[in-house]
């Protein structure tokens, strides 16, 4: 019903005149039909009172021969009658569905209740005593049959006194239907003059659906005209006629003006904003830029003045300490020119070897260094500072309090499937495991000690870095055991690298 409505709805005008027409038309029809079919049903109880005695005689019918197979199946065990037996039984179990099954003081359908009880009765005896002579058991289906056969004899009686009641019954409203007919034609003729007048009442309602949104759509634009758009509401869509697709082709221009003028304001709001940021940005940039120059005096200045140092080593035939200088100066010049660049790892490695070489100096060569190097990975590319930082922590904290053994360093670089594989590892005191799950999930964990506005970095700091150079897609694992050691290992993706 909804689809047809929905159809009606989107109907151009004309077509829905014609179609008022036809339904008032169809209208009629069907009045004078239902009048047909209520004379029809009236004359066919009249049938119904034999259908019922049909009914029931079938139902007797069925019933003996549903218990002639029975009988035969268990006096000879014959196939036959086992399929006559659950043929008729079917039947009957569909037949006694349309019988009463609620209580009543009514005669009749107190007789069809006791039927269908009895017969439900009978079959559940019957299937037992097929399946106790399936199962060879004579004393139960002898039992079962007998039961069968009181209860067939009941149902007889009580189907033969139905049918007699029903015919009666009926054969009492038959005057009483002959009655009924006239008063069908005068509700006919009455009925017919009712929709003749709805056809008049739909044809004005319809020309009031037509003429009404038009009125109200004249009645807005005028509206538009003399107010500021933003105040004026949209217009209901009542149909999805012509007059329906004006409508909302109306209140859409409404909804376009009221955005433009939306939009006007915002980018008004926008831009006025925009100005203040950019300059407030500028001027934070020009600071920026002032301290960025300034920070970089002292360190250029510092690596400048160690290269010096180092010349006037080698001139007065201190090359130790001239090496050491130089060595200073490498690693402080590393830290101003590749800083958030990328390198290779071969660079990385150069640094650690200065900054090795540095600290044994200090710590009179305490420190036992020890690399083994893939050399077809030396070209990858890394974030600028990434493995220093990691040496320098296995020294700081796993090296630098062990007095029972030698302090040993070693730097892998070694291939996994699709990964470069860089791992620093040591024999130092070891790393706890609530440390390495908070350095693992990026917490703010201070593993160098050293304040984050300082040029050093930690290990959260690398780890942030390779997680934005690498979109993280890196791989890093720490082992550690208390006294055993610590193993740090990075994962770099060759295909991104």
């Amino acid at each position: 019903m909804k689809g047809y409505k929905n159809h009606f709805r989107h109907l151009k005008i004309r077509y829905k005149l014609v179609a008022i027409f036809l339904v008032t038309s169809m209208i009629a029809f069907g009045v004078n039909l239902f009048v047909y079919l209520n004379l029809n049903r009236m004359l066919g109880r009249i049938d119904m009172v034999y259908s019922t005695n049909i009914s029931l005689n079938k139902l007797s019918d069925d019933l003996d021969q549903m218990h002639t197979g029975l009988t035969g199946y268990l006096e000879t065990k014959s196939t036959d009658d086992l399929e006559q037996y659950y043929k008729y039984s079917q039947e009957i179990s569909v037949e006694i569905q349309e019988l009463n099954n609620m209580p009543t003081d009514n005669v009749s359908l107190l007789s069809e209740r006791n039927i269908r009880k009895i017969a439900e009765s009978y079959l559940l005896s019957a299937e037992r005593a097929v399946r106790a002579k399936r199962g060879r058991n004579i004393q139960q289906y002898t039992q079962y049959y007998k039961e069968c056969s009181d209860m067939y004899d009941v149902l007889n009686t009580y189907i033969y006194s139905l049918n007699n009641e029903t015919f009666r019954t009926n054969s009492e409203s038959f005057n009483t239907l002959i009655g009924s007919l006239r008063y069908s034609e005068i509700l006919c003729l009455s009925i017919f003059i009712i929709a003749s007048l709805m056809n008049v009442l739909l044809i004005i309602i319809l020309t009031g659906t037509i003429t009404r949104p038009l009125t109200s759509l004249s009645e807005k634009a005028n509206e538009i005209s003399v107010r500021n758009p933003e105040n004026v509401e949209p217009l209901a869509v009542q149909t999805n006629d012509e007059v329906g697709n004006v409508t909302r082709a109306f209140n859409q221009m409404l909804s376009s003006i009221k955005e433009y003028i939306a939009r006007i304001k915002e980018q008004m709001v926008t831009e006025s904003a925009m100005k203040e940021k950019s300059l407030l940005m500028e001027n934070h940039l020009k600071d920026a830029q002032l301290k960025y120059l300034q920070a970089q005096i002292n360190p250029h200045f510092l690596f400048n003045t160690l290269n010096a140092g180092a010349q006037l080593a080698m001139v007065e035939g201190a090359d130790r300490t001239g090496e050491y200088i130089s060595n200073m100066a490498d690693f402080f010049r590393y830290n101003v020119k590749k800083d958030n660049e990328q390198v290779k790892i071969s660079e990385e490695i150069e640094l650690v070897d200065s900054y090795i070489y540095i600290m044994n100096v200090r710590y009179s060569g305490e420190i036992e260094f020890r690399k083994e190097l893939d050399e077809s990975l030396l070209n990858v590319v890394i974030p600028s500072m990434i493995i220093q930082p990691i040496v320098e922590n296995s020294l700081k904290y796993g090296l630098m309090t062990l007095e029972d053994r030698d302090k040993e360093v070693a730097l892998l670089l070694y291939r996994e499937g699709d990964f470069a594989c860089i791992e620093v590892k040591d024999n130092g005191v070891g790393m706890e495991d609530d440390i390495i799950t908070k350095i693992l999930a990026r917490e703010s964990v201070d593993t160098t000690g050293e304040n984050p506005d300082e040029k050093s970095v930690g290990l959260r700091n690398v780890l942030s870095r390779l997680d934005i150079f690498f979109d993280g897609k890196e791989e890093v694992e720490i082992l550690s055991e208390i006294g055993e050691g610590t193993r740090v290992i990075l994962r770099i993706p060759m295909e991104i690298a």
